[in-house]
């Protein structure tokens, strides 16, 4: 084994390796070592963004990458609801306070906006979106212009006391936020889309073509850990995720999407997992949905013994915007057909009557899902290609994609 002498940042090592069974013969690994600042907004793990950085992180230092994790503290409680957006920019300004640490790392990796205070420094930024604020603004409108049927659904569920307006007060901290996004990107010397659908958000801001690059998030190890057999169960109707609180982000997961849909086919056995922290609202869709379980912010790696069941069932996708949906990977892994509206990944990976159906409409969506429900064959037919679908979405790929473009970027910046 022999040491060659290069950058300071990035040492690579000969190793000599018998390839091929009838002659030896010598071949090159390079094996780069790094270290990583990550930026997080907790230690609480409660989102998509917060687990797929976990996820990268954990296989980053499997494979031999030095990731350190900093979490900013302190944050301005009495801001007013206007202020809010601000208010969440400023709170990563915090970290100044371990500048030292971080800038000793080779490259600082963030969500979004998180790494902002770092930019005044020379150290290479990444940073990393799973979606945009600019998609969430541009995809929900307010209430009375969504369907009919959404409409009469949210002014019953104000008129319920589940919730008590129909839409947000102000944007303005969501308009805050998406411009700081937008700044942040052009100032990154990378940029990680999770979808084309995020890259195009990104592009349409004004973000360079030549800083974004796609990145597929990944789903953890656990989903692949039982056989995955579809079975032949009776069809049910699932919906995996966050379903939001307030009313900008009940319309941006589609609330009202889906409690329609499950009402449409009261006789069909229905499961929602749901990340919420409105409990009036999952008290109201045990109430008014038939046939309907609820199981509310269960943690993570028990969802799929909870899927079991339902191998060979639908999958709801009801979000209007989505940066990658998460959600729709973990389900079609557990041998669940997607009927999905056209949001994160699933026009890349959604191929229509093969691995599932991307949806426009609730008319088309009440369609497809009557179809799945009746044909049992194409149901289970469907649920076997989505889990070869979810397959291509395992974690081992995930730090040799991360580490060519930290690579990449290093390289750029030497």
């Amino acid at each position: 084994m022999e040491r060659i002498r290069c950058a300071p940042v990035i040492r690579r090592i000969v190793v000599h390796l018998a390839w091929t069974r009838r002659r030896a013969a010598v071949r090159t690994i390079c094996i780069t070592y790094m270290k990583i600042a990550f930026i997080h907004n907790s230690k609480k793990m409660g989102t998509g963004a917060h687990y797929i950085n976990d996820l990268m992180a954990t296989k980053l230092k499997e494979n031999g990458v030095d990731v350190l994790n900093f979490y900013p503290k302190f944050r301005l409680t009495d801001a007013p609801n206007h202020l809010k957006g601000i208010n969440n920019i400023l709170f990563f300004y915090s970290l100044l306070e371990k500048r030292k640490e971080v800038l000793k790392c080779d490259i600082i990796q963030g969500t979004t906006y998180t790494p902002l205070a770092f930019m005044q420094f020379s150290k290479p930024i990444i940073t990393h979106f799973g979606s945009t604020t600019r998609g969430f603004l541009d995809a929900v409108p307010k209430t009375h212009e969504l369907e009919p049927e959404c409409v009469r659904i949210y002014r019953r569920l104000k008129k319920n006391g589940v919730i008590s307006e129909l839409n947000l007060r102000t944007r303005r901290p969501l308009r805050d936020v998406a411009t700081i996004e937008h700044y942040a990107a052009s100032r990154s010397n990378l940029v990680i889309a999770t979808s084309e659908i995020v890259r195009q958000d990104l592009l349409k801001a004004g973000t360079p073509p030549e800083k974004v690059r796609v990145v597929h998030n990944a789903i953890e190890d656990y989903w692949f850990d039982e056989p995955r057999v579809a079975t032949e169960n009776g069809p049910s109707i699932v919906y995996l995720g966050r379903i939001g609180e307030d009313p900008f982000t009940l319309k941006l997961k589609g609330v009202s999407r889906l409690i329609h849909l499950l009402r449409k086919f009261p006789c069909t056995q229905k499961l929602s997992i749901v990340m919420t922290k409105n409990k009036a609202l999952t008290a109201w869709m045990r109430d008014h949905i038939s046939n309907h379980t609820v199981a509310v912010n269960v943690k993570k790696s028990a969802i799929p013994a909870l899927l079991q069941a339902h191998r060979g069932g639908i999958v709801l996708v009801t979000s209007r915007y989505e940066g990658f949906s998460l959600s729709l990977l973990e389900a079609m892994s557990q041998g669940l057909v997607p009927v999905s509206y056209a949001v994160g990944v699933a026009p890349e990976i959604i191929v229509n009557g093969v691995n599932g159906f991307v949806v426009n409409s609730l008319e088309e969506a009440e369609e497809k899902i009557a179809l799945l429900l009746r044909d049992d064959g194409l149901r289970n037919y469907m649920a076997e290609r989505a889990m070869r679908t979810a397959d291509l979405f395992r974690s081992e790929g995930l730090a040799a994609k991360l580490i060519s473009i930290y690579s990449e970027v290093l390289a750029s910046t030497a």
